[in-house]
């Protein structure tokens, strides 16, 4: 049902299901897939693209422009996946000329006042606490939780399986299956309650354990701890993605562990 208070342009291609409430916009370059509910008030501007069964609530604002000076009114969008569910205020732009979309998978839970800036990708699965920022060109992982009002710096990365402790301010990619300490911004321990909920078994559990120990824990340096984790631990899917992720990093990564 489309409110008649609401707003949507004749152009708009709206799917099967939807709900608009009273008050909401919809401009004439956006695409909404079946099942959608979006809330009063909410803006759904150009070069919106949401999938099937997503929910925007009040005040959200969807594909808007780019906080970018170097935006020039190009042509982009904010590709948003299915089973989103992104609350009020939440503002996600749209993409700039730099990879030209911004864009979101599926079945995340964005909190209030979230902000997701120009060109970000984020992956499926995750929950972002209320008053996160998320600076442009961002990428972050599947099954990722971020506690409330982190800020995370331009182009950093974040693996898969992460969780943030609130109000982390990352200036450095964090890797994957980790917990980030929020006063210091450094490593904290394996994600293993998270990991216990993905279905991780306790052999991989307890080679990841091992892994991180050597590259977090050792002293060494990361260099030589990707070195010394692949002679002592054995072979691993998980394992090599940790490695690979750091050897990777062109921002580097967030400090080993300190018991300061």
């Amino acid at each position: 049902m489309i409110s008649p208070l609401a707003y949507v342009h004749p152009d708009a291609q709206i799917g099967n299901n939807v709900t608009v409430e009273p008050f909401a916009y919809i401009a004439g370059d956006v695409v909404i897939g079946d099942d959608c509910w979006i809330g009063p008030g909410a803006v759904i501007h150009d070069g919106a693209r949401i999938g099937k069964r997503c929910k925007i609530h009040t005040a959200a604002s969807i594909s808007c422009l780019p906080q970018d000076l170097k935006f020039r009114g190009e042509k982009t969008t904010a590709e948003i996946g299915d089973d989103n569910d992104i609350r009020e205020y939440v503002t996600i732009s749209r993409g700039t000329a730099s990879r030209g979309k911004t864009v979101i998978g599926n079945g995340n839970l964005f909190m209030a006042y979230v902000h997701v800036a120009h060109d970000d990708v984020i992956g499926s699965h995750c929950v972002v606490a209320n008053r996160c920022s998320f600076a442009g060109e961002v990428e972050v992982g599947d099954w990722v939780v971020i506690g409330g009002h982190c800020a995370i710096h331009q182009w950093v990365k974040i693996g898969d399986h992460v969780m943030l402790q609130g109000g982390c301010l990352l200036s450095k990619d964090v890797p994957p299956y980790i917990t980030v300490r929020s006063d210091t911004s450094s490593y904290a321990g394996l994600n293993r309650i998270g990991l216990q909920r993905r279905g991780f078994t306790e052999e991989q559990l307890e080679g990841l354990n091992k892994t991180c120990r050597i590259l977090f824990q050792s002293g060494m340096n990361y260099l030589n701890a990707c070195n010394e984790a692949e002679a002592q631990v054995p072979q691993s899917a998980e394992r090599d993605y940790l490695i690979e992720f750091i050897r990777s990093s062109q921002r580097g990564v967030i400090k080993p562990y300190t018991s300061k």
